[in-house]
């Protein structure tokens, strides 16, 4: 299953950031297999250590993790070298951390489940592409409920994660808007 190495994958050292043991191991190991120098940590704490003592050409990072936010991962990894292209990958994906991401120096942000090809794509299309426009075909429109949560989720990073003063912004009562946040994002 594993597919053949690219030039630009050969030797290129990646750092696999998620808390997700069996993801991160099996992430890892794939990414080995096509001919990458693969490490991977499970907590924001040693990833930013092991970015220090060596510094990772390319960095996959989840957002959500035990002992941070991805997004504090990915502004300190631009600290150690600002040359470290990151993937942001989340279970949890919203307009506003994408847009976040992107503005801490993230190259691309994919929601899972992504699979190792897809993560590999990601950095090939960033380094083809680099300078250019994207030449993607537009997307699928995201459905009513997932454009309802996104917004949500936009209004509470604007709020600081303030459940109340988001809920007085979006004029809804905020227990109304914490069983709404209590739910899994709406399918596209």
């Amino acid at each position: 299953m594993s597919s053949p190495q690219t030039p630009a994958s050969l030797g290129r050292s990646i750092l696999v950031v998620d808390d997700d043991d069996t993801f991160r191991t099996r992430l890892v190991k794939a990414l080995a297999g096509r001919g990458f120098d693969a490490r991977g940590e499970g907590s924001a704490t040693k990833a930013i250590e092991q970015a220090r003592q060596d510094s990772p050409e390319l960095a996959v990072v989840d957002l959500r993790m035990p002992d941070g936010f991805g997004l504090d991962v990915v502004k300190a990894l631009k600290e150690v070298d600002a040359t470290t292209k990151i993937l942001v990958l989340t279970g949890y994906g919203s307009i506003a951390t994408a847009v976040e991401a992107i503005r801490l120096g993230a190259a691309d942000y994919l929601t899972k489940p992504a699979d190792v090809d897809q993560i590999v794509a990601a950095f090939d299309a960033r380094e083809e592409g680099a300078g250019a426009a994207p030449t993607k075909e537009p997307s699928e429109v995201p459905s009513l409920a997932r454009v309802e949560w996104e917004h949500i989720q936009r209004v509470l990073a604007d709020c600081s994660g303030n459940v109340s003063q988001a809920a007085r912004l979006l004029n809804i009562h905020r227990r109304s808007l914490q069983r709404k946040l209590g739910k899994y994002p709406a399918k596209r």
